[in-house]
C-alpha cells in the first residue's frame, strides 16, 4: 500500500471517528436554554423544548419534546405541543465557536389549540407581541465602522428578529374552540411549509389540511412582516380553496338546530392594515336551512366580495349574486363575528327567478311540493331580511309568485272533503295567476301571514298559517268564489268560505272550519234576507244552507 494511500485512508477513519464520536463529545444540551430563550423572545411565550441530541451526518439537533405556552388571558393549558422538534444548524460554527446558526425547523405531529374569546379576539393574536415592545432603555445600536469585521451586539430580548430559512409543521393537528363553550372541531392532518422566515419581512407560506367529517382546505400565498403588536392584523395575500367542508362539524353552528350544508369555496384573501378582503365563489350543497328541512336536491352558488374590519370584528358583504340554477338574486348587507356566532344583517332581492329552477330547493326552507306534483311554470320575486346570528337566523319579508302551474295537483278533488266547495273542478294541474305573502322562517318554522292567491278555476284564497319543524300544516283560511258550487250546500259568487290546512307540505289537507263555516253562511244568509233587491233569496232559509255540511252524501 503506498503512503498516499495509506494517508487518506487514516485521514477519511479520522472523520468517520469524528462523526460517530463528536455527538458524544459535544454537550448540545448546553445550548437549550439557549434556543428556549431566543424562542420565547421571539414569540412572547414561554418556549419549552426536551432532551437534545445531535446529528453531525444530518446537520442537525432534535429535542424530544416542543410546548410553546398559550397567552395567559385564555389558558394555562400550551398553545402549541410537539412529539419531537428537528433544528437544522451551520455545524462549522456549532462545533468550532459554539454559536447556533438555524437554517430549517421541523416540527412533528404538532397539536395548536386555537381559541377565541367573547369579544372576538384570538388566542394567537398576541404571538411575537412582547418582541416588538422596545425597551425603555436600550438605546440605538451602534454602527460598526466601515470596512470593520466586528460583530455588532446581540440584539436584547425586546428586538430579537427570528429568522428560519425553512419552517415545517408536519401531520398537525388544530383545535378550534371559545373560552364560554365546550364544544370543540378538530382539524386534523395540518401542514404547513414556510420559507425564509422572518418576523420583520415577508415570507411564502403553504397550509393545507383536512376537515372534519372530510374535505380539504389549502391556503397558499405570502405572510409578513408579522403585526408585533396584534399577530391577527399580520399582512397576508393567499389563494384560498376549501372543498367538501360540512358545516355541521365545523363547531360554528348549534347541532341542535339541524342546520348544514357542504361548503366549496374558491377564492383570494388579501389582508393589509387591519383589513381584510376576501372575494371568489361558493358553492353551497345539500343545504338545510330550517330544522324539519330536508337537503336541497340543488346547489346554490354565491359571487361575492366582502370587506372586514379585523380590529372591530366587522364586516360589509358587497353586492354579490346569488344562484340557483339559472335563478338569480342578489345579497348585500353587514356581518360581526365578535361573539360566540356570527351575526349578519343581509337583504337578499330576487326579481323573477324562474320556479320550475327553485322547486329542488325549497326542501332547504321546509317547503315541500306536494307528494306527485311539480312546478312547471312561474316566475317569483323575494324581497328579504336575513337577520341575527348564523345559528339562530331569522328571514322576514314578502314572496310573490305570479303566473305558475302546479303540475299534477287537483285541488277540486282535494276540497271536496268541504260540502261547501265539493262542486269546485280544478282538473289534473293547478294554474296560479298570482300568490303573494308575508314570510317569516326561524330555525322553529315558517309562518306566512297576508296570504293572498288567485286561482282562476276557483277564486281568490286568503288566510295565514305556520309550518313547523315537522313540516305540520296549520292554515286559517278563506275561500271567496268567482262563481257558483253545485256543492251539497250551495255557495254563491263572492261568499268567503272559511276552511283550513293541515297534515304535511308533502301531504295538505283540507277540512271544514265548521265554526268559522256556520258563522258566516248565517250571516251570509241573514245578509240577503235584509238586503233591498234579493227577492229571489227572500224566501230561503237561512240555516237550510247549514245543515248540508252535516248531512252523510248519497252513494
Amino acid at each position: 500500500m503506498s503512503g498516499k494511500l495509506r494517508v487518506v485512508l487514516i485521514i477519511l477513519g479520522v472523520l468517520i471517528l469524528l462523526v460517530l464520536v463528536a455527538p458524544f463529545l459535544i454537550p448540545v444540551n448546553q445550548f437549550r436554554p439557549t434556543i428556549e430563550e431566543k424562542a420565547s423572545a421571539a414569540l412572547g411565550r414561554k418556549v419549552q423544548v426536551g432532551n437534545l441530541s445531535l446529528s453531525l451526518l444530518g446537520g442537525s439537533l432534535s429535542a424530544e419534546n416542543l410546548s410553546i405556552g398559550d397567552d395567559p388571558q385564555f389558558s394555562s393549558a400550551p398553545f402549541l405541543t410537539a412529539k419531537s422538534l428537528k433544528v437544522g444548524v451551520e455545524m462549522i460554527p456549532l462545533i468550532f465557536s459554539k454559536t447556533v446558526n438555524v437554517t430549517d425547523i421541523t416540527i412533528d405531529s404538532p397539536q395548536v389549540t386555537l381559541v377565541r374569546n367573547p369579544s372576538g379576539q384570538w388566542n394567537y393574536s398576541s404571538l411575537g407581541g412582547s418582541s416588538a415592545k422596545p425597551s425603555s432603555t436600550a438605546g440605538p445600536t451602534p454602527t460598526p465602522p466601515a470596512g470593520s469585521t466586528a460583530t455588532p451586539p446581540a440584539p436584547s430580548s425586546s428586538s430579537v428578529n427570528f429568522s428560519v430559512k425553512k419552517l415545517d409543521l408536519k401531520d398537525g393537528r388544530i383545535i378550534l374552540g371559545s373560552t364560554n363553550s365546550q364544544k370543540h372541531s378538530t382539524y386534523d392532518h395540518v401542514n404547513v411549509t414556510a420559507s425564509d422566515v422572518s418576523l420583520t419581512s415577508k415570507f411564502p407560506v403553504n397550509v393545507t389540511a383536512d376537515l372534519p367529517a372530510g374535505g380539504k382546505f389549502m391556503l397558499e400565498g405570502n405572510v409578513g412582516p408579522v403585526d408585533q403588536a396584534d399577530a391577527s392584523l399580520t399582512p397576508l395575500e393567499a389563494k384560498l380553496q376549501i372543498s367538501s367542508l360540512n358545516l355541521a362539524t365545523t363547531g360554528l353552528l348549534d347541532p341542535s338546530l339541524g342546520l348544514g350544508g357542504i361548503v366549496d369555496l374558491d377564492g383570494t384573501l388579501a389582508s393589509q392594515n387591519g383589513e381584510a378582503e376576501t372575494k371568489g365563489d361558493v358553492k353551497l350543497s345539500k343545504a338545510l336551512l330550517i330544522a324539519g328541512g330536508a337537503p336541497a336536491g340543488v346547489p346554490v352558488t354565491v359571487n361575492f366580495q366582502t370587506k372586514y374590519d379585523l380590529r372591530k370584528n366587522a364586516g360589509v358583504l358587497d353586492r354579490s349574486t346569488l344562484k340557483i340554477g339559472s335563478a338569480a338574486a342578489t345579497l348585500q348587507g353587514t356581518y360581526e363575528s365578535g361573539s360566540e356566532a356570527t351575526v349578519v344583517n343581509i337583504k337578499l332581492d330576487a326579481k323573477n327567478m324562474p320556479a320550475k329552477d327553485l322547486e329542488a330547493f325549497l326542501p332547504a326552507l321546509a317547503i315541500n311540493i306536494p307528494k306527485g306534483a311539480s312546478l312547471q311554470a312561474g316566475t317569483l320575486n323575494a324581497d328579504l331580511n336575513l337577520v341575527g346570528p348564523t345559528n339562530k337566523l331569522v328571514t322576514t319579508g314578502t314572496v310573490g309568485f305570479f303566473n305558475g302551474k302546479l303540475a299534477g295537483f287537483d285541488l277540486g278533488s282535494k276540497m271536496s272533503a268541504i260540502s261547501s266547495l265539493g262542486g269546485i273542478k280544478t282538473g289534473k294541474d293547478l294554474d296560479i295567476e298570482k300568490l303573494t305573502t308575508n314570510l317569516r322562517m326561524a330555525p322553529d318554522g315558517l309562518r306566512a301571514d297576508d296570504f293572498d292567491a288567485v286561482v282562476p278555476t276557483l277564486g281568490t284564497l286568503t288566510g295565514a298559517g305556520t309550518v313547523d319543524a315537522k313540516n305540520d300544516l296549520d292554515f286559517k283560511m278563506f275561500a271567496t268564489l268567482t262563481g257558483s258550487t253545485g256543492g251539497v250546500a250551495t255557495v254563491i259568487k263572492g261568499e268567503r268560505i272559511p276552511f283550513l290546512i293541515q297534515g304535511t307540505t308533502a301531504d295538505p289537507k283540507f277540512v271544514p272550519d265548521v265554526k268559522g263555516l256556520a258563522g258566516a253562511m248565517l250571516k251570509s244568509r241573514l245578509g240577503s234576507l235584509i238586503s233591498p233587491g234579493s227577492s229571489s233569496q227572500q224566501g230561503a232559509n237561512p240555516l237550510s244552507g247549514l245543515g248540508g255540511l252535516f248531512k252523510k252524501k248519497k252513494p
